[in-house]
Formats: structure tokens, sequence, C-alpha cells
């Protein structure tokens, strides 16, 4: 039986992974041409659209499936950083960065603890153990 905790992150790595999964989509079926171009509005190399939009997406669906969660996660936390300080910063935080504080801080969570159960990363621990006991 799963204890709280590992329900909890089980949703958390799942609905960040929707979310990103999401804003990944966005950018490509918004047209990643035009997010570069914006990406060089704002003094950053239009390359790193491409970056981001895949961390984003493949990133979510990796979470999702719980496979390199602890990595992807910190991916998404620097994501998250850049968008802050280079966008959303200056809105200030009520209608600016309040969202991707809370992103960020989901994203250190489970940078922290991992996918926990149900997850890709833990069948691959387990068959590890296994090989290693066998």
């Amino acid at each position: 039986m799963m204890k709280k905790k590992e329900i909890g992150i089980i949703i958390t790595r799942l609905v960040l992974g929707i979310i990103f999964i999401i804003h990944g989509l966005d950018k490509f079926q918004s047209g990643i041409g035009n997010i570069a171009g914006w990406f060089e509005s704002i003094g950053l190399p239009g390359f790193t659209a491409y970056i981001v939009a895949i961390i984003e997406l493949f990133g979510g669906i990796a979470l999702i499936l719980g496979l390199g969660t602890r990595y992807v996660s910190m991916l998404i936390a620097l994501v998250m950083l850049g968008a802050m300080f280079k966008v959303k910063l200056a809105a200030g935080f009520l209608g600016g960065y309040e969202l991707d504080v809370i992103l960020l801080a989901v994203s250190i969570q489970l940078a922290l603890t991992g996918s926990g159960q149900l997850s890709i990363d833990q069948w691959i621990s387990r068959s590890k153990e296994t090989a290693i006991e066998g």
C-alpha cells in the first residue's frame, strides 16, 4: 500500500508533467520560429527557444513516466529561473512571476525527492538491485 507521501509525489509529478507538455506543445504549435524571434527580441539567442520547448515537451513526458525525474526537474527549475528573471520579474509578483515561483518550488521538490513509486526510475532501480543480488 502506498503512503500519503508517495501519492503526493506522484500527483505532483503528473501535474507538473502535464503543465510542461502543454507549454512545450504550445510553443511548437504557435510556430517555434515565432517564439525564437521573440526570444531574440528579449535578448536571448533564438535557438534557446528550441531548447526550452524541447525541455518542456519531452521533460513533461518524462515526468509523467517518472523517467529521469531528478534531472528533468533540475532542467525545468533552470527554465523557470530564466523565465522569472528574464521575462516576468519586471511585471512584479502578482500577475507576473507568482506561478513561476510555485512551478520552481515543485520542480525543486521533485529534484530532491525523485519520482517515487509508479515510475520508470523506480523500475530501473529495482532491476539494478535484483541484478546485483542475483
